[in-house]
């Protein structure tokens, strides 16, 4: 399959970037109909560089409490396989190197070094929790995580809420297996704002 400057690259790109989604919120966001993009959806599924599920794991579609009736829609997402089509490798040697520190110390050390990325995190940026408003300390925490190279934005949440999602996350892959980062993450950054993340 010809990927580069396909529709279904132009879709996985959208995915890499939003994060797992419907068909429908890709659709909305490259102006397309749904027809067109479930058949690149098919496609990406096809030769697994796409997978579905009915739940999202993290990202906007995750956050979506309001199911109606009938068959709930699909939600997609990039494989490891996907995201290697951007440049990313299968294995990282940060993923490779977690790994190796929780076979010989154990699941409690890959908790204490989240804990330690995390506090040096809120060390170098401690000046956002001094901020007046949320909407200040939100901005703060966006430039700070720019700074070291997360390509954040801020997008509106549900209910009134603010989401900041990070496109160039370096600890993505790691995350995905070993949840303590992002865990450990979430409390720095409440920590900083000083409001539930």
């Amino acid at each position: 399959m010809k990927f580069e400057g396909s529709a279904a690259a132009t879709v996985a790109r959208t995915l890499l970037q939003a994060g797992p989604s419907t068909a429908t919120d890709i659709a909305n966001t490259l102006r397309l109909t749904g027809a067109a993009v479930r058949k690149q959806l098919d496609l990406l599924l096809a030769t697994g560089l796409v997978e579905s599920s009915e739940r999202a794991p993290y990202g906007p579609a995750a956050l979506d409490s309001k199911r109606g009736r009938g068959r709930p829609s699909r939600v997609f997402m990039l494989t490891a396989a996907g995201r290697a089509r951007f440049g990313e490798h299968q294995e990282s040697l940060g993923l490779s190197a977690v790994k190796y520190l929780s076979s010989t110390a154990g699941p409690g050390a890959v908790t204490e070094f989240a804990s330690s990325i995390a506090k040096d995190f809120v060390s170098r940026h401690k000046e956002i929790s001094k901020l007046e408003t949320i909407e200040e300390r939100a901005v703060a925490l966006i430039d700070a995580l720019n700074q070291d190279g997360f390509a954040a934005t801020e997008t509106p949440g549900l209910y009134g809420s603010t989401q900041i999602c990070q496109h160039n996350c370096p600890m993505g892959d790691v995350a995905i297996e070993f949840p303590a980062l992002c865990e450990e993450e979430t409390k720095a950054f409440s920590e900083l704002t000083g409001v539930h993340v």
